[in-house]
């Protein structure tokens, strides 16, 4: 048992959990920051596949991630850690609010500071998705099936999840059945086995 390690899951995700405002894709930037860039513990390309896996699921994209990266590195007891670690600051930031929320509902000031907070967190998000785009969109195929997923996910109700298994299904017939052509990729489907 790595207690340093397991403190260290614990107060990253606790740190996340507590300075996010807005949950669910408002925490991708600070998780990237967190995990990738401060701790080392994932590449850039593996948390966006952390990513695409957590939001498949049931559950928060958040907790699943934790859960993820948490048993990755610390198995059971580093999955238990990150998943308290990010799930305590919402719990008692909530129980705080809901003792004080008859006074603090009609407060004009804290009505204005939520106003700020949504735009932020809707800057911080449009940030977080220009920076898995990068990443992740290197050809044109990859631009289509971009745009495409988009597009139903804006105007459809199709759940995340089956649109994250369209963009499976359709990568391994474009990267990896179809034969390779330069507009299509220069690069992906090279190591087919």
């Amino acid at each position: 048992m790595n207690l340093e390690l397991y403190w260290q899951l614990f107060s990253s995700w606790f740190k996340i959990g507590l300075f996010t405002f807005g949950g669910g894709y408002a925490m991708l930037p600070l998780i990237e920051k967190e995990v990738v860039e401060r701790r080392g513990w994932a590449a850039q390309e593996e948390i966006i596949d952390i990513f695409a896996l957590s939001q498949s699921l049931p559950g928060a994209i958040a907790i699943n991630s934790a859960i993820f990266l948490g048993y990755r590195l610390g198995r059971v007891g580093g999955a238990v850690v990150s998943a308290v670690g990010v799930v305590l600051p919402s719990m008692l930031v909530i129980l705080g609010i809901a003792v004080f929320f008859t006074t603090l509902k009609g407060n004009a000031a804290v009505m204005a500071a939520f106003t700020g907070i949504r735009a932020a967190v809707a800057g911080l998000i449009t940030a977080a998705a220009v920076r898995i785009a990068r990443s992740s969109i290197r050809n044109l195929a990859a631009v289509i099936l971009a745009a495409l997923s988009l597009g139903i996910s804006l105007f459809t109700e199709i759940h995340a999840a089956w649109v994250i298994l369209f963009g499976a299904m359709a990568g391994i017939i474009i990267f990896y059945y179809l034969p390779q052509r330069a507009y299509l990729s220069t690069n992906a489907g090279e190591d087919k086995s």
